[in-house]
């Protein structure tokens, strides 16, 4: 994983206080692999609690995480207990690396 302890820190707390204290978060795409270089951050969060708006929420992070991991390119791809289940969310939960 090529994130380091302070980063995966940071995206831990940031997701506990948009996304409550029960979040899994997982590291997946080229970040995830130890023998590539650069790419940008894709996280996959996953809850069982119902998010009544998604898309405020995935704002919510991406400017928590911009705020403290600097203007970098994020991916976040995010899974409540409404959203169907899709071929791209099995793929991180399969591949990702848990933070």
């Amino acid at each position: 994983m090529r994130l380091t302890a302070e980063q995966a820190s940071i995206i831990r707390q940031a997701a506990q206080k948009v996304l409550g204290q029960q979040v899994l978060i997982r590291l997946f795409g080229s970040r995830a692999k130890d023998d590539l270089k650069g790419g940008d951050i894709d996280l996959y969060f996953e809850t069982n609690n119902v998010i009544d708006n998604r898309a405020q929420a995935i704002c919510k992070l991406q400017g928590a995480l911009m705020l403290t991991l600097g203007d970098r390119k994020i991916d976040i791809l995010l899974k409540d207990a409404r959203t169907p289940e899709s071929a791209l969310f099995k793929i991180a939960r399969e591949t990702g690396v848990m933070l």
